[in-house]
C-alpha cells in the first residue's frame, strides 16, 4: 500500500495546524507534511462572529499588564491548569505579532499601538479584532506562508487510526476519500513518523444543533481510541445561532432588538418571548443583553438573559416548533418601540449609537451594516426573510489532556487548537484563538529540540511490521461495510443523524442524567456491533462510516464525563444545567416540562479540580478528578535562565 515516512505529520488545516507546520519549518524541521479531510473545511476558515476577538496581553495605553496578570485571569476561569495559563499569557504577544507580520490586519492607532477593548471574562481590555472573519484571515495568512515554504499538504485524507508503536515512532492510517471505493490497493495511506500534531478542532460532529461549519466534524475519537487521556470534556459553550448558515447571532444581531418568532408545523406563529414576558421593557432588555452575554450561562438561567436560550430550547425540542429571528418588523408589530422602558445600559447604548428608531433591520444597517452583508454573502436576505435559529454547541473548552509542551499522554502525539483541553469552565472571549497559536508553537519547539528527524530505516521497518494487523483489520472492516452497502444501501447518514440528534436532546446545554445513561448504553451497543450494523456505498459512504465510528467514540467519552460529573456533584455550572427535581428554575419555568429546567446552582466545590477521562479495553471510560496544577511562579534570575537557554533552550 501507499506509505510515507516523515519527521512530523500535522493533521488539520485550521489556524493551529498551519501554524504548527510553519513553526516546525522555521525551526529547521523540513520533513513535515499536513493532512486534511478538506483544505477549506476548517472551523477557523469558516466561522466568525459579530466582531471576532483575539485575546492577548495588552499592547497599548497606560493600563499595566503582564504575563502574570493575564495568567491569573485565565487561571480564574476555574478547572484550568496553571502552567497552561501562564504559557498562554507569556506567548500571547509573540504569537499575535507573528500573525500581524504575516498580514492579518489587526488595527493600530497612528502611533503604532495595537489598541484593544474589553471582552467577556476580561478585566483589562486585552481583546482586539480584524473584523467578523478574524480567524479566516489568520488561516489564510498562515496558509500563504506554508505554501510559500513548499510544505506539502495532502488533501482528502481522513485519519482513521493513530498508530503508536514505540516511544520513538508513531503513525497514521488515512482513508483516501478521493479514491474510488473499489480501489482497495489505494484505499489507505500509511504514514510513519516520529511525531503527530493533532489540530482537528473540537468534536463538532457529536451534536446536531451546532455552530460549527458543515465541513467540520472534528476527530477526537481517533485520539481517544489510541489511548490519549482527555480533560474537562463537560465544559462547553452553547449559544443561539442561525441554522442555515451556521453563524452566531451575537453582538449587534441581538442589540438591535429583533422579533423572536416560533412557528408550529401548521404554520401558526408565536411571539413566544412577548408571551413569556408581559413587561415589554423587560423583554427587550433581556434580548439586548444577549448581545454581549451570548453564551448560555447557568448563572444567568434563573432570571437573566440566558432564560431566552431556555425558551428557544423549549420551543424547538419540547414543542416541536421552528424558531426564527425577524429583522423586518419590531416585536409585536409596533411602529416605534418604548425605548424609555429599556434598562439603563440598553437605552444608553442605543442612544449613543443613534439607533432609537425604525425596524431591527434599519437599526442593524445603521449600527453594523457588514452584519447584513455577511448573511447576504451566504444567500440570506434579512430584508425579505426570517432567520432560523437554535440553541447550538459552539466551542468545547475541554479536549485532549496535554502537558506544558502540548504533548498528550501518548509519546509523540501533540494536540493543539480546540482539540486540546487547556480551558476550564469559563474563558475570556478570543482566548481560544490565542491558545491555538501558542499550543502549536510549543509543540513545534519541543519536537525541534527533542524529537527531531524522521524514523530510521530500522524503526520504520518495525513500525510497518507492527501495523500489519491493524491494516488487515481496517481492510476487512471496510470490505464488510461496502458489501453491506451493495446489498442493502447506505445507512451511514441515518445512523449519524440519529446519534447526533439524541446527543443534542439530552447532553448539550440541558443535560438529563437518565437520558445520558440511556444514550451511552445505546451507543456502546452500536459501537460494538458497528461492523455488522453499518452499510456504506462509495468512497464518501465509507468516509461517513468512519466518521460514525469517531462520533460514537467521542460521544461515549463525553457522556461518560457528564455522567461521572453528576455522580460527583448534583450541581450545575458553566454553559450547562443538569436537571435536578429539587432545584431552582428560571422565573416562569418552575413547573415547565416536568422540571426539565430545574437545577442546583454551582457551589464552587470543584473549582480547583479537573476531570480526566480515558478509554478502557472493554470500551468503557475511566474518569477521575485531580487537583489543577497551580500557577507557576514564572520569571527567574536572568543568569540562570540564560545558562539553561544556552544549554537546551529551556525546552525540556
Amino acid at each position: 500500500m501507499k506509505t510515507l515516512t516523515l519527521s512530523t505529520a500535522v493533521v488539520g488545516t485550521g489556524a493551529a495546524g498551519y501554524n504548527a507546520a510553519l513553526r516546525l519549518h522555521q525551526l529547521g524541521e523540513d520533513n513535515v507534511a499536513i493532512f486534511t479531510m478538506g483544505v477549506l473545511n476548517s472551523t477557523s476558515r469558516n466561522t466568525g462572529s459579530d466582531k471576532q476577538t483575539y485575546y492577548k496581553m495588552s499592547l497599548a495605553g497606560e493600563s499595566p499588564d503582564s504575563p502574570a496578570a493575564m495568567a491569573e485571569d485565565l487561571f480564574g476561569g476555574r478547572c484550568v491548569d496553571g502552567d497552561h495559563a501562564l504559557i498562554e499569557a507569556a506567548l500571547s504577544s509573540r504569537c499575535f505579532l507573528n500573525l500581524a507580520e504575516l498580514g492579518v490586519p489587526f488595527p493600530t492607532n497612528r502611533y503604532g499601538e495595537y489598541v484593544g477593548y474589553q471582552t467577556d471574562h476580561d478585566t483589562r481590555g486585552r481583546a482586539t479584532s480584524a473584523g467578523p472573519l478574524t480567524s479566516k484571515l489568520m488561516t489564510e495568512c498562515l496558509q500563504r506562508e506554508v505554501d510559500r515554504r513548499g510544505i506539502p499538504t495532502y488533501d482528502k485524507m481522513q485519519i482513521v487510526r493513530i498508530l503508536p508503536t514505540s516511544e520513538d515512532t508513531v503513525g497514521l492510517l488515512a482513508l483516501c476519500t478521493d479514491v474510488p471505493a473499489e480501489d482497495e490497493e489505494n484505499r489507505f495511506l500509511l504514514v510513519c513518523c516520529k511525531n503527530v500534531i493533532w489540530a482537528t478542532g473540537g468534536p463538532a460532529g457529536i451534536y446536531s444543533e451546532t455552530v460549527y461549519p458543515l465541513g467540520h466534524t472534528g476527530s477526537t475519537g481517533v485520539v481517544l481510541a489510541a489511548g490519549a487521556v482527555a480533560k474537562n470534556l463537560t465544559e462547553w459553550q452553547y449559544g443561539l445561532a442561525s441554522v442555515a448558515p451556521r453563524w452566531n447571532v451575537s453582538g449587534t444581531y441581538m442589540q438591535v432588538l429583533p422579533r423572536f418568532v416560533s412557528v408550529d408545523p401548521d404554520g401558526t406563529e408565536h411571539e413566544f418571548l412577548s408571551e413569556f414576558y408581559p413587561d415589554l421593557g423587560e423583554c427587550l432588555s433581556k434580548i439586548f443583553r444577549k448581545g454581549y452575554e451570548w453564551p448560555f450561562d447557568s448563572r444567568k438561567a434563573q432570571n437573566g438573559s440566558s432564560v431566552i436560550d431556555l425558551l428557544v430550547f423549549r420551543e424547538t425540542k419540547l414543542y416541536g416548533r421552528r424558531v426564527y429571528l425577524d429583522f423586518r418588523k419590531n416585536p409585536l408589530g409596533l411602529d416605534a418601540l418604548p425605548y424609555d422602558a429599556l434598562d439603563a445600559d440598553a437605552y444608553g447604548y442605543l442612544k449613543s449609537a443613534g439607533a432609537l428608531f425604525g425596524t431591527p433591520l434599519q437599526r442593524l444597517s445603521h449600527m453594523n451594516h457588514p452584519a447584513i452583508e455577511l448573511y447576504a454573502s451566504k444567500g440570506v436576505d434579512l430584508a425579505t426573510e426570517m432567520l432560523e435559529i437554535a440553541l447550538c454547541a459552539q466551542h468545547n473548552n475541554g479536549g485532549i489532556d496535554v502537558d506544558l509542551w502540548w504533548q498528550s499522554s501518548i509519546p509523540g502525539v501533540f494536540v493543539a487548537g480546540e482539540a486540546a483541553g487547556t480551558h476550564g469552565v469559563y474563558r475570556p472571549g478570543g482566548s481560544a484563538l490565542n491558545a491555538g497559536q501558542v499550543g502549536s508553537l510549543r509543540a513545534a519547539q519541543y519536537i525541534a529540540r527533542n524529537r527531531s528527524g524522521a524514523p530510521t530505516d530500522e524503526q520504520a521497518a518495525a513500525f510497518h511490521a507492527a501495523c500489519a494487523p491493524v491494516i488487515a483489520e481496517e481492510l476487512s472492516r471496510s470490505r464488510a461495510w461496502l458489501a453491506s452497502g451493495a446489498k442493502d444501501g447506505d445507512n451511514t447518514t441515518a445512523l449519524l443523524d440519529a446519534c447526533r440528534s439524541e446527543m443534542s436532546a439530552c447532553a448539550a446545554a440541558i443535560r438529563n442524567a437518565a437520558g445520558m445513561r440511556t444514550l451511552l448504553c445505546d451507543n456502546r451497543a452500536l459501537l460494538s456491533a458497528l461492523d455488522e450494523r453499518v452499510a456504506a456505498t462509495g468512497a464518501m459512504g465509507l468516509a461517513r462510516a468512519y466518521r460514525l465510528r469517531d462520533t460514537l467514540l467521542s460521544q461515549n467519552a463525553y457522556l461518560a464525563a457528564m455522567i461521572a460529573f453528576t455522580e460527583q456533584t448534583d450541581r450545575s455550572r458553566g454553559s450547562a444545567i443538569y436537571t435536578a427535581a429539587d432545584g431552582v428554575a428560571a422565573a416562569g419555568l418552575e413547573n415547565d416540562a416536568d422540571g426539565l429546567f430545574r437545577y442546583l446552582p454551582d457551589d464552587g466545590a470543584l473549582d480547583a479540580m479537573t476531570q480526566t477521562v480515558r478509554l478502557l479495553p472493554d470500551g468503557s471510560y475511566a474518569t477521575e478528578f485531580r487537583p489543577v496544577r497551580p500557577l507557576p511562579e514564572g520569571g527567574g534570575f536572568f543568569e540562570n535562565v540564560w545558562r539553561g537557554y544556552r544549554e537546551n533552550g529551556n525546552v525540556y
